[in-house]
């Protein structure tokens, strides 16, 4: 039996999590920010290292009490070094230091991205590799060839704008709370189906069938103009329209990718896989075309969470990886981009 600690911090969750064997969750603790960022709708720098330096001992503390585990019992640390904001990444890195110093614990180094599409084993097994995975967050909409744990191959990128980001700000063009994922998708639930042309065109509608790519900021723009030009818009309405553009766009571009490497099994994974819609989306296009769909079940996984960097952690402290202590944090994704 193996027992990893999942640190995350690479952004505006405070998330520890042990994991045994890379596979069984004992324990998972998050603090998300959402509340102290509302106000800015957005992650403050400065202001998101600050709670994870005030949180972060608190909830590592309640980690190993919720999961029987003692500091000296744990075979690996597991931590987020990129992407991320350097501040928060830093929270994250000197309590895998410390461990590591007082207990000898071997600290493994991941990144934030790959962990995502690693955290689906912790619910069922990941298909064999190389595989499709798909991030759609905040910060990323992209497409990777997935060939082993730490080697990821970049086919498909965003111009602009993230899926993510491009929620939040319709949400806030809107008048909607911040983070907007959650209230444009309830907003657009509302919406009563009718046969009506939808407010915003096809995005990307000109590009090639060998072209996978993403952009969301002229659809920001779209519902930007719609709103001017329409003082009194039917907020459920151009939710739904947003949702339904900004969706196909996402399966058209899995099913190039299909079409592209000849790879049918396909994981996705980031924060925008909460949404009812676009799984049900995903569901009915695997369905359509005979692909292999894995995405966190649980939403709670979807999210920046400790128990995905100790899940990717495990497989690479199994293959002898091992970071040193003064291993580096870094903003970038790292992986080699091929675009």
């Amino acid at each position: 039996m193996a027992l990893g600690l999942g640190i995350e911090t690479s952004c505006d969750e405070t998330s520890i999590s042990v994991v045994e064997d890379g596979n069984t969750l004992r324990s998972l603790k998050i603090f998300s920010q959402i509340e102290i960022h509302s106000a800015y709708r957005g992650v403050v720098p400065e202001v998101a290292s600050r709670a994870h330096l005030e949180k972060i001992n608190g909830i590592y503390a309640d980690v190993l009490r919720e999961s029987q585990v003692s500091a000296g019992d744990l075979d690996y640390v597991a931590v987020s070094s990129h992407p991320g904001l350097v501040g928060s990444l830093m929270m994250g890195a000197q309590l895998a230091r410390c461990i590591h110093l007082v207990h000898k614990t071997p600290i493994i180094s991941v990144n934030h991205l790959e962990a995502h599409l690693a955290v689906v084993g912790l619910e069922s097994q990941l298909p064999p590799f190389p595989f499709l995975g798909v991030l759609l967050s905040g910060g990323n909409s992209s497409v990777y060839i997935y060939k082993n744990f730490g080697e990821l191959e970049l086919i498909a990128d965003t111009l602009d704008d993230s899926l993510g980001e491009a929620f939040d700000k319709v949400s806030s063009i809107l008048g909607l709370p911040y983070p907007g994922g959650p209230y444009v998708e309830k907003q657009a639930n509302a919406y009563a189906q009718k046969k009506e042309p939808s407010f915003f065109p096809k995005l990307l509608k000109e590009d090639r069938a060998d072209q996978i790519r993403f952009s969301y900021s002229g659809l920001k723009t779209a519902v930007l103009v719609h709103l001017k030009q329409n003082p009194n818009p039917n907020i459920p309405k151009v939710c739904h329209d947003f949702q339904e553009t900004a969706f196909e766009l996402v399966v058209r571009n899995i099913h190039k990718s299909v079409t592209k490497t000849g790879l049918r099994s396909i994981v996705c994974a980031g924060g925008v896989l909460a949404n009812t819609t676009l799984r049900r989306k995903l569901e009915q296009a695997a369905d359509d075309f005979g692909w292999n769909l894995s995405y966190p079940k649980q939403k709670v996984l979807c999210t920046d969470n400790g128990a995905m960097v100790a899940c990717l952690g495990y497989h690479l402290w199994k293959s002898g990886v091992r970071a040193e202590l003064d291993f580096k944090i870094s903003p970038k994704r790292s992986f080699e981009e091929t675009l």
